[in-house]
């Protein structure tokens, strides 16, 4: 074995193979991989081996269709067989709410390329044979699903790696892994020590026990997963005699099941309800290739159910049942990339399925550790997108309801329940007694909406009960004043004789001046968005950013990342050390200036101005923003003196008809304005110029900011995209993200988010379309619930287009 790699990969199973073959094609090939066992151990060797492209995320599904396509290059080049069978297949809906659902799948698949079609049951029924057409109201037709044997898969990753160049040593077992004074990483070993620039963990079932080697908790739990495979069945020995295929694949999303064939009988799987954790607290190194107990009393009422849609499986016996343990994050997404903290420390983790999404995972990760990004969108997998408060009993209630929700449908207004509340602020109790409805962000809760005594949310594709409530917030905001709760934001201080020169560098915007803000859009160096945010200068020295909440690790990791190595710049993420609340609406400026002694009028208190004043007996800063669109300020106190400021402006808005509203108005009042969002309409795939950031970029200052000769080339060649905003003519529903856009007939773009602008009247979505097409007066239309909507740019923001409110 080697004492020297540029990369040591933990874990052979398929995604540690995966990350091997992907960095020696990129000519990575002083690279190697260990493994405690044989290849496969772990989990992938039980793995039931299906494979598919559609995924909730379309940035998710993207990769997906890459690793499919990829099985074909790494079987003639390692000479290993795959055992890709592309079967095609079948998405089952036996309720409304489920066939609205996958018509939204349909639809994404029209922008993504992914070949998918509604068909009737009775259509279902021709293609596989299986199914009792009578028990359900649609499905859809696939084509590049199917399945494969995960051995084959998983040893053609790693023959093919070894034709390029690595290196691959089995029965190697990592013992400890410590970081030198250099910033190398020894990698202590049972055959001896490797010393690498570079470590990437793909531990599977171990994960948790890699990351504890250097420190870090994992948000990771095993799940016991179940699958039966049937004896011969004489209707699939009839089907493949007279057609000369298998039988196709199908989801039973409503029964929790998916099948297929497996030689002359049926693998029937199932996400159960009553799902059970496997080894919580530690994972024993001794296990490998064993299977657990089975537990048929535990998916009986699964298999009830799927005897009922699939009748031939009540006359045929059972031949084995697959019970084996598989990963998974809190959000069922995988945890890849750098980690925080840890230069050179890599995740590749969460993987349950590996083989739609390890070729994805691989390719992602070798491009992230060669070039300094992962050449894709991969938000949905970023190991960041969770912070130290996603604790070992947090991860393990939320594993179990998404792992048995897995085939349930989540509404666009639906909130899960497990693991919280978590993390809360000190108003949490008041806002709950005026009936505030809570969603989590990041851990923290959010109120959503407030809903009068007797009234819930009514979980639906379509417009619910919050509607007239949420209707009522916006009135107030935008006839009155009304008060909104604004920790979740995330919060930042960065201070340091260093600190100006390393802003004007890691932001593309022009710094603002003692007592101002600006919006401060952060570029990576390929010129794409990576952030945005807004910076003030309060001139005391220091420097204050606010930004997305749920990315606040994200962005902390690219700040350190890029902070100089002397110690002359700090950045320290506030989080609830600073809370905040937001005042917005024609009263706004009248409330403030009662409960202050300072001079809030227009002239001393400008648009983008910021100060430190008391409101009440507490001391605050105080910017004069709102995401609102509307008059407003944003309130930033020390936590101790939230509950004090919050009843201060209550009281005090008494006269004025003061009202609480949440982020569904929030919503509601943004699109109005044609603002984005972090996470939607801002993503590392876009540049400023295509979302509409570039007039807050200064591309003519000094400072060499990260990603300006890119931006500057984008700027010249126009780039491709335009993020516009549309109102469609819906009837009782409106877009949430990712439905296509229709020009003259074709797709032609992709929604980013939306919803309904109560204040005006109409919905409202917002997405980017090509350049080419952005300013056509043509024959827009918005797909949605399987129905086409007209739909008419909107140029200029349906409310305050001249910015007389917002400036005034």
């Amino acid at each position: 074995m080697k004492s020297h790699a540029r990369v040591v990969i933990i874990g052979g199973g398929v995604v540690g193979c995966s990350v091997l073959f992907h960095l020696a094609r990129h000519g990575w090939t002083d690279v190697v991989l260990v493994e405690r066992d044989e290849l496969t151990s772990g989990s992938t060797w039980h793995a039931a081996g299906g494979m598919h492209t559609v995924n909730g995320d379309p940035n998710v599904a993207k990769l997906q269709k890459y690793t499919i396509s990829l099985y074909k290059e790494i079987e003639e080049l390692s000479g290993q067989a795959t055992g890709v069978h592309l079967t095609g297949g079948v998405m089952l809906a036996a309720t409304q709410a489920r066939l609205d659902w996958l018509r939204g799948m349909v639809a994404k698949g029209r922008y993504l390329g992914i070949e998918l079609e509604e068909i009737s049951p009775r259509e279902a029924g021709e293609l596989m044979p299986l199914i009792d057409p009578n028990e359900f109201v649609g499905a859809v037709r696939t084509v590049v699903d199917g399945h494969l044997d995960p051995s084959g898969v998983t040893h053609a990753y790693a023959k093919a790696a070894r034709v390029l160049g690595a290196e691959v040593e089995r029965f190697t077992k990592v013992e400890d892994i410590v970081r030198r004074e250099d910033g190398l990483w020894r990698v202590i070993t049972n055959k001896g020590e490797i010393v690498a620039e570079h470590v990437v963990n793909a531990g599977g079932l171990w994960a948790r026990e890699v990351g504890r080697m250097v420190g870090l908790e994992l948000p990771v739990l095993a799940m016991e997963h179940m699958y039966l495979i049937t004896e011969d069945m004489p209707e699939v020995a009839e089907w493949n005699k007279k057609t000369g295929t298998e039988i196709i694949h199908a989801i039973d999303f409503d029964g929790e099941l998916y099948l297929r064939q497996e030689r002359g009988g049926m693998l029937m799987g199932t996400y159960e309800k009553a799902c059970k954790p496997w080894s919580e607290f530690s994972t024993p190194w001794s296990f490998g290739h064993e299977l657990l107990e089975p537990d048929i009393d535990r998916i009986a009422p699964s298999l009830e159910v799927g005897f009922r849609h699939f009748p031939a499986f009540q006359n045929v016996g059972i031949k084995q049942i697959i019970n084996g343990p598989f990963t998974f994050a809190p959000d069922g997404n995988p945890l890849v990339g750098p980690v925080r903290g840890l230069p050179g420390f890599w995740s590749a983790c969460g993987v349950m399925a590996g083989f739609s999404q390890g070729g994805g995972v691989g390719l992602a990760l070798a491009n992230w550790m060669i070039h300094g990004d992962p050449g894709a969108d991969v938000w949905a997998m970023d190991v960041s997108r969770y912070g130290d408060w996603a604790s070992m009993a947090y991860t393990n209630a939320r594993v179990r309801e998404n792992y048995s929700r897995r085939f349930s449908i989540r509404f666009p207004n639906e909130e899960l329940s497990a693991g919280r509340p978590l993390k809360t602020t000190p108003i949490y109790d008041l806002l709950s007694a005026r009936g505030a409805q809570w969603g989590a962000a990041y851990g923290l809760e959010v109120p959503l909406w407030f809903a009068p005594e007797g009234v819930k949310d009514e979980f639906s594709w379509r417009r619910s009960t919050d509607f007239p409530h949420v209707a009522e917030e916006v009135r107030t905001v935008r006839e009155r004043v009304g008060l909104m709760e604004i920790s979740s934001f995330a919060k930042y201080r960065v201070r340091g004789e260093g600190a100006q020169a390393w802003l004007d560098r890691i932001l593309a915007c022009k710094l603002p001046k003692p007592g101002r803000m600006t919006l401060a859009p952060m570029l990576k160096e390929d010129g794409r968005l990576i952030g945005d945010f807004s910076l003030a200068n309060p001139g005391d020295g220091s420097w204050f950013i606010a930004g997305s909440g749920i990315a606040e690790h994200y962005h902390m990791r690219w700040f350190e990342q890029h902070l100089p190595k002397d110690g002359s710049v700090m950045v320290e993420a506030l989080g609830l050390k600073l809370t905040g609340l937001s005042i917005a609406g024609p009263d706004a400026r009248r409330l403030l200036q009662k409960v202050t002694r300072a001079d809030v009028s227009s002239e001393a208190f400008k648009f983008m101005d910021i100060k430190r004043f008391d409101i009440g007996m507490a001391s605050c800063l105080v910017g004069r923003v709102s995401y609102t669109g509307d008059l407003g300020y944003e309130i930033w106190v020390a936590p101790e003196y939230q509950r004090h400021v919050f009843q201060t402006l209550l009281e005090a808005g008494e006269e004025f008809g003061i009202g609480l509203f949440g982020s569904r108005a929030l919503n509601s009042l943004r699109l109005e304005k044609n603002y984005g969002s972090w996470a939607r309409e801002y993503r590392p795939i876009y540049g400023p110029l295509e979302a509409g950031l570039d007039r807050f970029v200064a591309y003519g200052k000094q400072a060499d900011f990260i990603g300006k000769q890119a931006a500057l080339a984008e700027r010249e060649q126009d780039g491709k995209l335009r993020l516009c905003a549309f109102v469609v003519d819906t009837d009782d529903a409106d877009v949430i993200g990712d439905e296509p856009i229709w020009f003259e007939s074709e797709v032609r773009g992709w929604v980013t988010s939306g919803g309904y602008a109560h204040h005006s009247g109409c919905s409202v979505a917002i997405g980017y379309v090509p350049k080419e097409v952005a300013d056509v007066a043509g024959a827009f239309e918005i797909e949605l619930i399987g129905r086409k909507y007209k739909a008419r740019l909107q140029k200029v923001p349906l409310f305050d287009a001249d910015q007389r409110r917002l400036r005034g």
